[in-house]
């Protein structure tokens, strides 16, 4: 029968159910006669005596599902009789085969099915392959039709409950208005953290099912991001996409690379812009959204959206390789936002947050009633999810390069290049504008097999784990937050206000403490040195001849003001910083206990090693603070003479410009200070340096319109501060 089978039904054997083909209304019941296996035949019964969907056969010789019928216990008694099939063929059906596009899949079953010995009727393999087929999608609710590149994502164990689209209008303007209130009072962050929270996850659940994610896995698509990127004029020898234990996904090198070496450059065209934004089919919708123009990282979040809905796009390779879900804390669930009370981060994080959410109120309700929002591909599913994802993306991997003419930077997605993942050192990401690419050369000497790694830049752990979904440890450039004013009681504050401004520092402000020696910055020593001086040395620093000399050596160390001053300012940063330690609920060692606990999630133990890392920062600074004060006590104790300021010291710095010899402290605020200063929002992420050929760019934590002297873009820029604030 098998060999009779075969030899009649090909070409196409989904005709072997001649010669006494079955009314196209008649139900498929399998040959009892052929078929000595009486678990298969009782199995296949049960299914074809109602236990499961109807399935007709049609004039084309395929069977439908009978959507009216609802899915029922019998699918269970498929999978075995299916297994056993599979197990002798030694081949696994794919989950995602869809049942009106499985002919190859299904040509190919039925005819080892006749082959194997099992002499299960060809019709009845049919039948019972098409049930598992249908089993799969019934159990994952999805809907039946013709395959696509992009498909409905699959995720728990239900479809969207049907919810109105004045329903969810409702819910949306309730999570617009809650994330529109002013800044909650301190100390009830938290409450307000989890009302959000809860608003989102009413809308989540809602939406469930909604999004869109690709088949099969990111890595599956490497080889075509890698065919890709060589098209079109980027570098793909010399290194390869391979998972690491440590990092996930990352590039090895194939060959010996030498530092300083360029191995890796990507042109223009293969990136993800703002200007290839405006250019898209969300440029109308740009054009009249002041919140997209002032916000670059938006913009390119909806770009990335808009692009992967589109299964014609040309960024589809690129897209296809980022991951589907991050470890922002963005998707930390409440009881993995635990561990971050007390730290530094917490309040970062509540922030992040509540802007996505309130963006993406905003931006629900635009796409649903703009205009000019109508063509967007979004307009029928933009969930929390997708926009969530959207600008994990985005800022896990943004990075500001300079537009075609140089004049100003602007925000980029650079595919390849942002699968290299971080280590300390130098930024060697260069931007080449006579050959419009980025180009990056090798940090150090890599031997072929290892890792290749470049340098983000200055970040603290705070920052990694906020912006980037991860915890660097041995981190040469952590640091620790210190908000530091001279009051306006303080009956010396006008002298004290005038030193500080001639030395160009603020009154207060927001300091760091770093994990290395010396723990503070030339900014915050002089800071320290002005709020601790007694009148005569503010006078000292106002009037007389040397007034500006000693002005120029605020924030060098081996210029003190007095040794009085000195053990003054340590005696207070010791002080501090032992406060801020007693702010944690937990030490040191009962982090190291939690991170042994074997059932720790992942998102828990980054949360538990930055407060960690948080503290035995702090306690770093406490020693380093009692180390100089004990020093400089003994100074004054053995009357050691203090040093002399000499002209040309190296502390100052000249240059041909009139009025500008200046001391470090005065030419600009230390990097990370200034960072610390800027609100941390989503509008101002922190990302990989980049070099604009020999100058270097700002890193990432300005929209891409700060660098634009214009009015009206700094009334932009106001606009997307109060739109995070």
């Amino acid at each position: 029968m098998g060999a009779a089978i075969q030899a009649r039904e090909a070409p196409n054997p989904l005709f072997c159910i001649r010669p006494n083909p079955l009314k196209p209304s008649r139900k498929i019941r399998p040959n009892t006669e052929l078929n000595p296996n009486p678990n298969l035949h009782m199995q296949i019964m049960a299914v074809t005596r109602g236990n499961a969907p109807n399935f007709l056969l049609t004039s084309r010789c395929r069977f439908r599902y009978c959507s009216s019928r609802q899915p029922s216990s019998g699918y269970s008694c498929l999978l075995p009789a299916l297994q056993q099939v599979v197990a002798n063929r030694e081949i696994a059906p794919t989950a995602h085969a869809d049942p009106e596009d499985g002919c190859c899949e299904l040509r190919s079953l039925c005819t080892t099915t006749c082959a194997i010995g099992l002499n299960l009727p060809v019709c009845a393999a049919y039948v019972l392959y098409k049930c598992y087929l249908l089993f799969l999608f019934a159990a994952a609710n999805s809907t039946m039709g013709k395959k696509s590149r992009v498909k409905t994502q699959k995720s728990g164990s239900g479809a969207a409950t049907a919810v109105s689209p004045k329903e969810m209008l409702n819910l949306i303007g309730e999570l617009l208005q809650k994330c529109s209130n002013p800044n909650s009072t301190p100390g009830r962050e938290w409450e307000e953290y989890v009302q959000i929270r809860g608003l989102v996850e009413k809308i989540r659940k809602k939406q469930k099912g909604l999004s869109v994610v690709f088949d099969g896995k990111r890595e599956d698509y490497f080889p075509e991001l890698m065919e890709w990127c060589q098209e079109n004029g980027a570098s793909t020898e010399g290194f390869e996409l391979t998972e690491f234990p440590e990092e996930g996904f990352g590039l090895k090198s194939t060959r010996e690379i030498k530092a300083e070496e360029l191995f890796l450059w990507i042109p223009r065209k293969l990136l993800m812009t703002v200007e290839s934004a405006k250019s898209s089919v969300l440029g109308p919708l740009y054009s009249q959204d002041r919140i997209l123009q002032a916000m670059g990282n938006i913009t390119l979040a909806f770009h990335l959206l808009c692009e992967r809905t589109n299964p014609d796009s040309f960024w589809l390779p690129y897209i296809k390789t980022l991951p589907n879900e991050y470890d922002t804390p963005l998707y930390f669930n409440e009881d993995e936002v635990q561990y971050l009370q007390s730290t530094q981060a917490i309040l970062d994080v509540f922030s992040q947050y509540k802007n996505t959410a309130r963006q993406y109120a905003y931006f629900y309700k635009v796409i649903q009633t703009h205009p000019n929002a109508t063509k967007l591909p979004l307009k029928d599913s933009f969930t929390f999810d997708d926009y969530r994802w959207a600008v994990s993306s985005v800022m896990t991997r943004q990075n500001q390069i300079p537009t075609e003419d140089g004049s100003r930077v602007t925000l980029a997605l650079i595919p390849l290049w942002d699968m290299c993942n971080h280590t300390n050192g130098l930024i060697t990401t260069g931007y080449n504008l006579e050959d419009d690419r980025c180009e990056c050369v090798a940090l150090q000497d890599f031997k072929s097999g290892e890792q290749i790694y470049i340098f983000y830049g200055t970040r603290s752990n705070a920052e990694f784990v906020i912006h980037n979904g991860f915890f660097f440890e041995n981190n040469l450039h952590d640091r620790v937050k210190i908000k530091l004013g001279v009051s306006k009681s303080d009956r010396l504050y006008a002298m004290k206000a005038e030193v500080l401004a001639r030395a160009g520092i603020p009154t207060s402000s927001v300091f760091a403490l770093h994990v290395t020696e010396p723990p503070i910055s030339a900014q915050l020593l002089a800071f320290l040195r002005v709020f601790c001086m007694d009148e005569d040395e503010l006078k000292g620093h106002l009037i007389g001849d040397h007034a500006i000399d000693k002005i120029f050596t605020l924030g060098n160390s081996e210029f003190p003001v007095s040794w009085e001053n000195e053990i003054k300012l340590w005696t207070f940063l010791e002080a501090r910083a032992s406060l801020l330690l007693k702010t944690y609920k937990t030490s040191v060692e009962d982090d190291n206990k939690v991170l042994e606990q074997p059932d720790l999630t992942f998102h828990s133990a980054m949360a538990v090693k930055l407060r960690r890392a948080e503290k035995e920062t702090l306690e770093k600074a406490v020693k380093s603070a009692s180390d100089n004060r004990k020093l400089y006590s003994k100074n004054l104790e053995e009357g050691t003479p203090l040093p002399k300021y000499e002209e040309g010291n190296i502390a100052f710095v000249e240059n041909s410009v009139a009025g500008s010899k200046l001391p470090l402290v005065l030419e600009s605020l230390d990097e990370e200070d200034v960072k610390l200063q800027e609100a941390i929002t989503i509008s101002e992420i922190t990302e990989n340096g980049f070099l604009n050929d020999k100058d270097l760019l700002p890193n990432g934590t300005k929209s891409e319109n700060d660098n634009i002297l214009a009015d009206d873009n700094h009334q932009e820029t106001a606009i997307a501060k109060e739109f995070c604030s």
